[in-house]
């Protein structure tokens, strides 16, 4: 689905001030983020932050045989490289893109300059990483004490929280992958979602038909970091319109810059 790029709507950057989105969003560029692309590894310096429109990008906690686990997931609801401005300079996950689309991108000297201001934009990103820890800790205890389908639920929430479509392009294999869990154990449970009428499934493709069963389903750790979330980063009301990006056509449908 192509959604017409705005930065706005990542919630993050229409969270900030008009003083700050008026020096921040001209130094945008809207990037392309083609599916299992690799934004940074364990060990690398991130040279930008991303703001994702309408894509997915999975925190992965990678093991030393290869294989990883998903930490945390990133949607328009927030950034990527958080480690920027943190002071550890260097991260220990993996961000990869699980579902492709756009994002902005900024370079991190000038978000490091503007979050030395002091200003909204040091407040809302301390205020957004508290809310990315949560959905890390809640998501080691959900996967260490709910079920399968618990988690399956709690993990399809939370991406359509931060898609606008109903859709998901994902495999049994890539989800039991994310989850930490069997393929098996993924195929069971999406079979028993799909036979209580809450999702549809086939190739690779998931169709969520009715969201409060998946919300039924679901364990506590859901409402836990929406909740959070909602605390930390309200939706902004009754400001005025960002200005555009300076990399848009009139028509705000420029394509976005690859980076394969």
């Amino acid at each position: 689905m192509q959604v017409r790029a705005d930065p706005s709507h990542n919630h993050l950057l229409a969270a900030l001030p008009l003083a700050e989105r008026e020096r921040i969003f001209p130094q945008l560029q809207l990037v392309s983020l083609p599916l299992s692309r690799a934004l940074y590894e364990p060990g690398d310096t991130p040279r930008h932050m991303y703001f994702p429109i309408d894509s997915i990008v999975s925190l992965l906690h990678v093991l030393e045989n290869g294989q990883s686990a998903e930490i945390a997931v990133v949607g328009n609801d927030g950034a990527v490289g958080v480690s920027l401005f943190t002071g550890g300079q260097s991260t220990t996950s993996r961000a990869i893109v699980q579902i492709a689309g756009s994002a902005y991108r900024l370079d991190g000297e000038l978000l490091k300059q503007e979050f030395e201001r002091h200003g909204e934009t040091l407040h809302l990103l301390l205020r957004y990483t508290q809310a990315l820890i949560t959905q890390m800790a809640q998501t080691a205890v959900c996967n260490r004490h709910h079920s399968v389908d618990q988690q399956l639920c709690r993990w399809l929430l939370l991406l359509l929280d931060r898609l606008p479509t109903h859709q998901i392009a994902m495999t049994h294999e890539l989800i039991a992958s994310m989850l930490g869990v069997r393929r098996e154990g993924v195929t069971e449970a999406a079979g028993r979602l799909q036979k209580n009428g809450a999702i549809a499934y086939r190739r690779g493709h998931i169709e969520v038909l009715d969201r409060s069963k998946l919300e039924a389903g679901s364990c506590e750790c859901y409402r836990a970091v929406r909740d959070e979330m909602d605390r930390l980063l309200p939706p902004p009301q009754g400001e005025e319109a960002p200005p555009s990006a300076p990399n848009l056509q009139p028509s705000d449908q420029r394509s976005p810059v690859s980076l394969v």
